[in-house]
């Protein structure tokens, strides 16, 4: 029990018992700690507003080097309108050639419509030769 409330502290009956508190020794220099303390608090800060920046891209990246440079593809002004137009429109023709097909997919009792004389195949459970396995 008293392993869970360490504030109330060791009492040893035995002289041979001993150890060494690393946490109360007086001959640690406290500015060491104090310095140590600052450079770990100033990290952690950083470190939390890099993971700030992460989670909301939104916020947008301003640079302070001069020689750090880099080439945002979406903004990009020298890109043909028409191209991306062109591209929108097949993508959305696809989408919905995709969309009615998956609606085929899940209702089987629509049935397939063929337009190609060539395309054929047998049903075989609606065939007027299987046996009914009930009679």
């Amino acid at each position: 029990a008293d392993y869970h409330h360490p504030e109330v502290g060791v009492e040893s009956v035995d002289s041979t018992c001993f150890g060494r508190n690393y946490f109360n020794s007086l001959d640690v220099d406290e500015s060491v700690d104090d310095n140590e303390r600052s450079t770990v608090l100033a990290e952690v800060s950083t470190l939390k507003k890099l993971a700030g920046d992460y989670q909301h891209p939104e916020v947008g990246v301003e640079s302070v080097d001069s020689t750090c440079f880099g080439r945002n593809y979406f903004n990009s002004l020298d890109v043909d309108g028409s191209i991306d137009d062109n591209e929108r429109n097949t993508v959305l023709a696809e989408v919905s050639t995709l969309k009615k097909v998956a609606v085929d997919y899940h209702h089987p009792e629509v049935g397939v419509e063929s337009v190609d004389p060539t395309c054929f195949g047998r049903n075989y459970f609606k065939s007027v030769q299987v046996v009914d396995a009930d009679r």
